[in-house]
């Protein structure tokens, strides 16, 4: 009978410059493949370059002050997005993509700028800071401890949240959910365009999911923008400032005056926190998708860390809210690709999509053509709900209360404080006080401040 050394092929030897330094052959995959792998993944995520610039012009201009023009956010999406995957292919060297991530520019726009009245060059300072600070847990072992210190529950939680959130703007930006002094929210007039246009986006790219499709939110986004333009809900001419431009670009040196208020200190830590987290469980879902993880522990995790935080703080430069890790990864993953090929591929296409601006602002001055991909996103993030263990209630009890404070308190923030603040007592309450790591009860006795004088 053979061995296991006599029946395990052999890897096949390097055949090139690209081949050696990608570890090509080592992965068992191939140039090519890896390339279709960075393409399906650039495909999976692209609805970024539209759902970024229009989120945060919207929550930004809500708030009544002048917003920097899509085209600005347009580019510093591309170009940050571009920088971070390029990094992490060639120097942490993972099949993993980056951009500005979804929920955080969320709570840049909607709870930073629009709820606490902080200017959006200000928020740019504070997303800056939390990208130093990131770098800095990065390549530290303090990384571990704050890893360690909150437990899986509440990071289920904190995802799942940001979903309903996210989907709750979409809803609402499409017009599907409106508001009404009854009952404060209600369902929105179906005989207008708008909102019939957003529900038939919403078909559209859960039909395209449901069939497979790895572009599946980004299709349905073009589609929606198709309808639109033939029942002309979706305007062809561009809004004013809609080509690509750097005017936010240094913004955020601008705001350093303000940074470090009580308020600020607390949408750094937030902006932290929720990176953080976000990023290092992507990392492990990816790689471990990927066959990377080795004995439970993810090779060279510091570098890829550390390429998040260099994209956030680039990015934060450039003009957008946090870069992270995206999940959408594995989408390039699942067709083959395993090595930092693949999102160099992957930051190749957000470079050539600068010459592709004017369909993005189209799509990113529409809410109704955003809309589904907001809500189909949410409905991804929700999938953590299948991770908390809803019959222990001293982890149910503060994870429904971060998943619902979310979007009825329309704040990321308040629901991870809420739920920070809930955990220690609810496990203190079931005689295991003991587990709480100590960073726990740090973090809730800070959560009780922010409720105190903050909010």
């Amino acid at each position: 009978m053979a061995t296991e050394e006599q029946t395990k092929e052999p890897t096949p030897p390097a055949s090139g410059p690209i081949d050696r330094f990608f570890h090509l052959s080592e992965h068992r995959t191939t140039w090519k493949r890896e390339l279709l792998a960075g393409t399906t993944t650039f495909l999976a995520m692209a609805y970024i370059l539209a759902v970024n610039p229009g989120v945060l012009s919207f929550g930004i201009a809500e708030a009544g002050v002048d917003a920097p023009s899509p085209g600005a956010i347009f580019t510093a999406t591309a170009l940050a997005s571009a920088l971070g995957c390029l990094i992490m292919g060639l120097w942490a060297r993972y099949p993993i993509a980056t951009a500005p991530g979804m929920g955080l520019n969320a709570f840049f726009a909607f709870t930073v700028v629009l709820t606490l009245g902080i200017p959006w060059q200000t928020a740019l300072t504070g997303t800056l800071v939390s990208g130093v600070l990131f770098f800095a847990l990065a390549v530290t072992g303090v990384r571990e401890w704050i890893i360690n210190a909150i437990p899986a529950q509440l990071k289920l939680a904190v995802g799942a949240g940001i979903g309903l959130f996210i989907a709750f703007i979409g809803l609402k930006g499409g017009g599907v959910v409106a508001p009404s002094e009854a009952t404060l929210v209600t369902i929105g007039d179906f005989s207008d365009g708008t909102v019939l246009l957003t529900m038939f986006g919403l078909i559209a790219t859960a039909v395209f999911m449901l069939l497979g499709w790895k572009g599946g939110v980004f299709y349905g986004m073009l589609a929606t923008l198709a309808v639109g333009l033939l029942t002309g809900v979706v305007d062809l001419e561009l809004a004013e400032g809609t080509t690509p431009n750097l005017d936010a670009f240094g913004a955020a040196f601008t705001g350093f005056e303000d940074a470090f208020t009580v308020h600020m200190i607390a949408v750094i830590l937030t902006m932290l926190f929720v990176d953080f987290f976000d990023t290092a469980g992507t990392l492990f879902a990816v790689a471990g998708q990927a066959g990377l993880v080795k004995d439970g522990k993810l090779p060279r995790a510091g570098r890829a860390l550390a390429t998040d935080s260099i994209a956030t703080t680039a990015g934060a430069v450039l003009g957008t809210s946090t870069t992270t890790a995206y999940i959408e990864s594995t989408a390039g993953v699942s067709v083959g690709g395993r090595t930092g090929l693949t999102a160099v591929t992957t930051g190749f296409w957000f470079l050539v999509s600068l010459v592709a601006f004017p369909v993005f602002g189209l799509v990113a001055d529409n809410p109704a053509v955003t809309a589904p991909a907001l809500v189909m996103v949410g409905v991804l993030m929700a999938k953590a709900l299948g991770g908390i263990e809803w019959e222990k209630l001293e982890y149910a009890i503060p994870a429904f209360l971060i998943v619902v404070a979310m979007p009825l308190t329309y704040s990321i923030s308040n629901g991870i404080a809420l739920g920070l603040v809930v955990f220690p007592i609810a496990m203190a309450a079931k005689g295991r006080w003991r587990e709480v790591h100590p960073i726990g009860w740090a973090l809730a006795a800070a959560s009780v401040g922010y409720f105190l004088f903050l909010v």
